[in-house]
């Protein structure tokens, strides 16, 4: 296999596109501090998959992002190939029915999977979620409806939730 990768800009800082060979999307990936190999990079090149810069091969994924970004898009239109267990598949597929500007809680994506009492897993499957933004793990808080972690860290989670009109992104991006 093949993953054709390139780092955009967004309002969240660079991110770095990941598709597969067949233009579906793999991963999205926060990058760290100049010199950090980006851990979604890293887990593919010690499996062996030839990881190749490409602007061409991302450019749709980078233009529905940029659509996204200038409040132009609410819903993505592309293939999706995430790799992970049942259970993930199932919790990231709940997470791509959150409206846009709608937040829910672990238990509430727990209950929709049919698994009321696997808070936690969700929580561990939400932050295993190879394809943030496009699978809107940023839209899911904690039950009194505080933020909680995410990958690409707080202040991100707080300018996606605002960008999107959510009031607990915009009140929290606004102190």
């Amino acid at each position: 296999m093949t993953c054709y990768v390139h780092t955009i800009g967004s309002p969240c800082g660079p991110l770095l596109l990941a598709v597969d060979d067949h233009g579906a999307v793999i991963g999205i990936e926060f990058v760290g501090p100049e010199g950090c190999e980006p851990p979604f990079l890293d887990r593919l090149v010690r499996r062996g998959v030839a990881v190749v810069e490409s602007e061409d091969a991302t450019a749709e994924l980078a233009r529905q992002l940029a659509e996204y970004f200038d409040g132009e898009r609410q819903e993505f239109e592309l293939e999706l190939a995430p790799e992970g267990s049942d259970f993930q598949l199932r919790v990231w597929g709940e997470l791509r029915r959150i409206p846009y500007g709608e937040t829910r809680s672990y238990g509430e994506i727990a209950a929709a999977i049919g698994r009321p009492d696997a808070s936690r897993a969700v929580g561990a499957a939400n932050g295993a979620n190879p394809i943030p933004i496009v699978v809107p793990c940023h839209r899911v808080i904690g039950a009194n409806g505080s933020l909680t972690g995410f990958g690409g860290g707080l202040a991100a989670k707080r300018t996606l939730l605002a960008l999107e009109g959510n009031p607990v992104g915009r009140d929290l991006f606004d102190e």
